[in-house]
């Protein structure tokens, strides 16, 4: 078991070099990934039932002692990175494919990596795991009727159809590993440093199938897609953090924050293009989950050091 932990912990602390090496292999080889795409949604599922399995119901008693923390979380999630991506997607006056995966990955809610980027960046980890779970249990409403306002007019959406995908694929396996987590706490607390590496490996697979689909039309649109993510991300994570500033929160809630808007669930944009849009529509998303573990860890060390730096000042 010590041994499968330290292996589990290499995954997960390596995630981008993964991804990486996943979609390299999917580009020049999509023959061998693309027959994975079918699996995609239970990967997602096998991702969200891995987050309720590190749930439980005390990450919502924050909503009770500190509601406001949490409501500006969640407002600010839902208004800034929905905003960010309709700026980004005219002003780089994407094709209307990619605009639609930019748009989706903006309306979907906060990724389980904002929570590990929060802990190493010396953030409210408190905070970051209620306003994600907030947010995640409100997607299923949320997700489909932002996607549906922004879109709408000129992408034919099918709001009902969305917010059933949502269910199933985020709520039901969430849930569901709560409920395994109350039964069985003393065998899901040994899987604990396990259950991230599982994720990370969902996820490879996830952006691997994703590239392998879209192979032949990734090379003319790849560039434009990457500059359009990473403005998104960029500027979803300085946003969240300026605007927890100005709203009067400290230091440490501000990175939480900073996180939970800046770093998305894109895995669920990702089969959620894959159902309801042109396939296209899923390259946003895989770029993401590249992307936003990327820069979320170089936030993380910009602020270790800036924490260091003041202590040291301090003695």
């Amino acid at each position: 078991m010590v041994k499968l932990v330290k292996l589990a912990g290499v995954i997960t602390s390596t995630v981008s070099v993964w991804v990486m090496l996943g979609a390299g292999i999917a580009f020049f080889q999509p023959a061998v990934i693309k027959p994975l795409g079918k699996y995609i949604p239970y990967l997602l599922g096998l991702i969200m039932l891995g987050m309720g399995l590190t749930m439980t119901t005390a990450d919502f008693k924050m909503v009770l002692t500190r509601p406001r923390d949490v409501c500006y979380g969640v407002l600010l999630r839902y208004l800034i990175m929905p905003g960010v991506a309709w700026a980004v997607t005219k002003v780089l006056a994407l094709d209307p494919a990619i605009a639609a995966g930019v748009l989706l990955v903006g309306c979907c809610p906060s990724g389980t990596a904002s929570n590990v980027m929060t802990f190493i960046a010396k953030g409210d980890t408190a905070l970051s795991i209620t306003v994600s779970s907030v947010n995640t249990l409100l997607s299923p409403l949320l997700t489909p009727l932002l996607f549906l306002f922004i879109t709408g007019a000129v992408i034919p959406v099918d709001a009902a159809a969305l917010l059933l995908d949502i269910m199933k694929i985020v709520v039901v396996p969430i849930i569901a590993g709560m409920i395994i987590r109350y039964w069985a706490n003393e065998w899901v607390e040994k899987l604990q440093p396990v259950i991230p590496a599982v994720s990370v490996l969902a996820i490879v697979i996830t952006v691997s199938a994703v590239v392998a689909l879209n192979a032949a039309k990734l090379a003319g649109v790849a560039v434009l897609a990457l500059v359009a993510v990473a403005l998104h991300n960029v500027l979803g994570l300085l946003l969240g953090y300026w605007s927890s500033l100005s709203l009067g929160m400290s230091e440490s809630q501000a990175r939480a924050i900073s996180y939970e808007i800046g770093m998305e669930n894109s895995g669920l944009a990702v089969a959620l293009a894959l159902v309801h849009l042109d396939p296209l529509a899923a390259v946003p998303g895989a770029i993401f989950s590249v992307w936003h573990n990327f820069s979320g860890s170089l936030l993380a060390s910009y602020w270790v050091r800036k924490s260091r730096r003041k202590v040291a000042l301090a003695a």
